[in-house]
């Protein structure tokens, strides 16, 4: 790195890129404005290492902010180098990655610097939904910078780092030792940011590992991979991981590799990559069991709930916009009841059968447990365009489960009956066998065929497979508006 010194900004670059790959752009560059007494302060490559390189191979685009210069303020010229990195990267179609440790705007420079950073902001939306967009933090990234990290498809957070728009100190009522809104646990647990946070190193890693499976941009897709691992393999046991569906996903994939994301916000969603036949393939799921490190599950309720909704959209939205083919898992009872999720739900909701619906990426469901309401209909069902829907055989499918429908289909007769219990255990039989199970769904078309759980694997690789040509019309419109 020519004209850099060895700072921490350099030393995560050259953890993250292949050995020897670096290529520095523009280090001489330092800042342009001289009010304030700015020409007597060191400005090296003005606080950021920008510049190209490889991961496994793949060009990528980075840029790594230097806290030791002036603070680890932006000012113009440091946010014109990132965003000549994203024009760039554009032009070549390759990722963009930003290792942020920055302590806000420079003062000094005022308008300067928010012109430039707005044209930073600029670019960042004209690369949505054609380069992958990726944010490690470390260290300070607030204020605007913040937003910024909000605009990339994926953010890893040093968990010691500090992620915030305003600090805890400036909220009403609130300072750190309080509720510490800009921790790594917050921004990933509660704001639901954060993609996954860990130390310095393990960050790196997995923002290397995102960048293996992803495709280079969204027409040239280099997500491909050799499979060594057997297409026709029997998944025994996979019934068992009805309720632990990252289980599940980790089992049915290509030498069980499994990459979740948001993983600490609302566990009951599940989102993240598995490789079939050395294809990405992203994946959604219910779940309702989470492993403890005792071995005793954490039982989950099997709801939809806002921040779950949200979680998916945004993740379906991703896959759909860089054609990364989408398999989901359902098992789910309806939304989850609280005064709190009512305020959100609905809009939440309609964001993810949206996302779903838009989608046209190849499209492959699976239901392994319940999928009552309208709650299953959002959860990518055949009714809002999956491709193909399977079901396990134990799999129920309706309106809800048979004894509630039961309950109010014939209130005044159980009212009137002797023996309530055995006729409503009659009559749900009946209702369960004519309208709830998977065989019923089947029946009239909703489920395109009922497979063995150990034979999951197989079945979706070669629906995946059938499916890789899809093309599919949408209405001419410039967006939607959901």
């Amino acid at each position: 790195m020519s004209n850099s010194a060895q700072t921490s900004s350099c030393k995560r670059i050259q953890a993250l890129l292949d050995e020897n790959s670096f290529v520095e752009v523009g280090s001489y560059i330092t800042a342009r404005s001289t009010s304030f007494n700015m020409t007597a302060q060191e400005t090296a490559a003005d606080g950021v290492v920008t510049g190209y390189g490889t991961i496994e191979g793949s060009l990528v685009y980075v840029y790594s902010q230097d806290a030791s210069v002036m603070g680890g303020s932006m000012g113009e010229m440091h946010a014109k180098k990132i965003s000549n990195i994203y024009k760039m990267a554009m032009k070549m179609g390759a990722p963009v990655i930003g290792l942020l440790d920055c302590s806000g705007l420079r003062l000094q420079e005022a308008t300067d610097a928010l012109d430039a950073f707005g044209q930073m902001y600029l670019n960042q939306t004209l690369a949505s939904g054609v380069i992958p967009q990726i944010c490690g933090i470390f260290g300070g990234c607030g204020g605007g910078m913040a937003v910024s990290s909000a605009i990339a498809d994926f953010v890893f957070m040093e968990k010691d780092a500090k992620l915030f728009v305003n600090a805890p100190n400036a909220l009403a009522g609130n300072d750190e030792a309080k509720c510490d809104t800009s921790a790594a646990a917050f921004q990933s647990g509660e704001a639901g940011l954060v993609d996954a946070a860990g130390t310095e190193e393990e960050v790196l890693e997995q923002i290397r590992a995102l960048v293996s499976i992803l495709p280079a941009n969204n027409e040239d897709d280099m997500s491909y991979g050799e499979c060594q691992d057997d297409l026709n393999r029997v998944c025994g046991g996979l019934e068992g991981f009805a309720g632990d569906t990252a289980g599940a996903l980790a089992e049915i994939s290509d030498d069980s590799f499994f990459m979740e994301f948001k993983k600490e916000y609302d566990p009951s969603m599940v989102t993240g990559f598995i490789r079939l036949n050395g294809t990405t393939v992203g994946c959604v799921a219910n779940r309702s069991q989470v492993p403890g490190e005792d071995g005793e599950a954490k039982e989950l309720e099997a709801v939809i709930s806002a921040r779950g909704c949200e979680k998916a959209a945004d993740f379906v939205s991703f896959c759909d916009a860089f054609g990364i083919p989408v398999l989901t898992l359902v098992n789910v009872k309806g939304y989850k009841k609280s005064a709190c999720t009512e305020k959100k739900i609905a809009k939440a909701a309609g964001r993810l059968t949206y996302a779903f619906a838009n989608a046209g990426v190849p499209k492959v469901t699976v239901v392994i447990g319940e999928a009552f309401g309208s709650a299953y209909v959002t959860m990518n069902s055949k009714s809002i365009g999956a491709d193909i829907v399977y079901a396990w055989p134990q799999a129920k499918i309706g309106m809800m489960d048979a004894q509630s429908a039961v309950k109010i289909m014939y209130a005044d007769e159980i009212g009137a009956s002797e023996n309530a219990g055995a006729l409503i255990a009659e009559k749900a039989a009946e209702y369960e066998k004519l309208q709830s199970s998977a065989e019923a769904a089947a029946k009239r078309g909703y489920v395109d065929d009922i497979i063995e759980a150990a034979e999951t694997r197989k079945r979706v690789i070669a629906a995946f497979e059938m499916l890789f040509t899809k093309r599919e019309g949408r209405p001419s419109k410039k967006h939607g508006t959901v």
